[in-house]
């Protein structure tokens, strides 16, 4: 068996000939890799807060059938990029994969849809920490953020808190990769103890539980639009929460330089933590479905997982509930930053974002320091209408956020997933293959994310449909808008002069450009 500097010597020898020296730590094992795709899943964190996406649209068949349906294509995706990480260990990670397969314009735009998405990936998780952590708060008469109010108030205290939150996560990052990999290696086992509490809770204490029939049949559409449409568009609509929760997984990749025998170890951290996160996940959401004693009372508290805590049991095991799932969104959005801040340090050395030297730059403990600060402040800024309800005092940026999210990401998943399959058996594999399977697990990837990608740019009620009488401009759903006019911004930098001093990843080896800020 190898020996660690073996190994390391080895990464290295990999990540040269793939054109990069070693300038991040490579002090991450398998297991931490895993752990922080595990981390940014969350099912802690997505299951709990987007629980009353899937209630008002769809019902609980949204969840107890529509959960494990979705996870099937989501694990085929995480195949697919199994083996591209195995094939190419970099920070870049599926922008560089992109640009490897199809050249300069498939990596800029793989790169900037795989930057949109982390960035709004991180920024929702934090969000939904800051409304859980706050309405845990309140329950504490804790009442700095407002937790004790509702409406505007409540929302407000709640941005402000999102910051705080943004900023503990920036910190945590800046202090270094040995703390964040020690940080994620705790969360996976928070995680893993935390859903038993609240399964045990769940399972134990209400005096009421569900029928089978409820679960698995009772279908609910509280999103405004007519029945007739339940089929086609609002159910749909409720696959969000499967497909939100199950996301970020790309972030084996973006550690892969920071990571030993990462050829190996990155591609299995990004399957197994789709599977465990699907398997453990759908436990949960069904105790936590079950445990729904008066459908009424959660429809009331607009059908979200505090709305069912709240009415199956005491205010005393609520708070154990809430706390528990705090504590790991918490541990899940600085995993997120870690993330989103490894491909904008990747992304700005191959000089593809405006201020590129300032956000490549690393410190002498080997932190993109800049490229974390710029996450957070970008995250900061896509939540801003958070902090603007609408007349009944709600938000959707929530929801807005989290589809800026899913097609974000999903979209940079698939273009090298395509390309992969365009190179047909001519493809150079890792040691980690999917073998001839990629026939038709890649074409399925590919259809899977055109299908998702329709849905959430959807209107999610009829206040935000536009042309109709009750169209409001706060009930929008902003993510067509957000990545639109992004990536129109950024196709238009691309035409009128990016595609003339752009050429893809820059080979460090031969080009020493990455400057080290001692």
């Amino acid at each position: 068996m190898a020996t660690t500097e073996e190994r390391r010597a080895a990464d290295e020898k990999r990540l040269s000939e793939l054109g990069y020296k070693q300038e991040l730590e490579r002090s991450w094992t398998g297991f931490q890799n895993f752990a922080i795709s595990f981390t940014i899943i969350s099912i802690l964190a997505g299951c709990f807060t987007t629980y009353f996406q899937a209630w008002n649209n769809g019902g609980p068949v949204a969840i107890s059938i529509g959960w494990p349906l979705i996870s099937v294509p989501i694990l085929i995706i995480g195949f697919c990029m199994s083996e591209l990480v195995s094939a190419y260990p970099t920070a870049g990670g599926i922008y560089w994969w992109a640009s490897k397969l199809g050249g300069p314009v498939w990596g800029w735009f793989t790169g900037w849809f795989n930057l949109i998405g982390l960035v709004a990936v991180t920024a929702s998780v934090d969000y939904g920490a800051a409304t859980f952590m706050n309405t845990l708060f309140g329950l504490f008469k804790f009442d700095l953020f407002n937790g004790e109010h509702a409406g505007k108030t409540f929302l407000h205290g709640t941005f402000f808190l999102f910051l705080v939150i943004l900023a503990l996560h920036a910190t945590i990052n800046i202090l270094g990769s040995h703390l964040v990999a020690r940080v994620n290696s705790i969360s996976v086992w928070w995680h893993v103890a935390g859903v038993a509490v609240i399964l045990v809770v769940l399972v134990v204490v209400p005096s009421h539980h569900a029928s089978a029939n409820f679960v698995f049949t009772e279908r609910i559409n509280n999103s405004g639009f007519g029945g007739h449409m339940y089929w086609f568009y609002v159910l749909p609509l409720g696959f969000l929460l499967t497909q939100y929760t199950i996301t970020g997984y790309d972030s084996c990749a973006h550690v892969s330089e920071e990571t030993q025998g990462a050829a190996d170890a990155a591609a299995k951290g990004v399957w197994r933590s789709i599977f465990y996160s699907a398997v453990i996940g759908y436990i949960l959401l069904l105790a936590l479905t079950f445990a729904v004693s008066d459908p009424k009372a959660v429809t009331a508290g607009g059908g979200s997982s505090i709305a069912v805590l709240e009415s199956a049991m005491g205010t005393s095991w609520v708070k154990l509930v809430l706390l528990i799932s705090v504590v790991g969104q918490v541990f899940c959005g600085a995993a997120c930053l870690t993330s989103a801040s490894r491909m904008c340090y990747a992304f700005s050395r191959d000089g593809a974002i405006p201020g590129s030297s300032l956000w490549s730059k690393v410190n002498h403990r080997r932190i993109p320091v800049n490229a974390v600060l710029f996450m957070a402040a970008c995250g900061a800024v896509l939540t801003i209408p958070a902090y603007f309800p609408n007349s009944a005092g709600l938000t959707v940026a929530f929801g807005a956020v989290v589809s800026i999210a899913v097609i974000g990401l999903y979209i940079a998943y698939v273009i090298p997933i395509y390309l992969r399959w365009r190179e047909g058996d001519t493809w150079e594999a890792g040691p980690w293959t999917n073998g001839a399977k990629y026939r038709w697990m890649n074409p399925v990837a590919v259809v899977w994310v055109a299908i998702v990608t329709v849905i959430f740019i959807l209107p999610t009620t009829p206040a935000g449909t536009p042309f109709r009488s009750e169209f409001s401009w706060s009930a929008v759903n902003y993510a067509p808008l957000v990545t639109g006019g992004v990536i129109l911004a950024v196709g238009l930098w691309w035409v009128l002069g990016a595609k003339h001093t752009f050429t893809g990843p820059k080979m460090t080896v031969r080009e020493l450009d990455a400057e080290i800020d001692v």
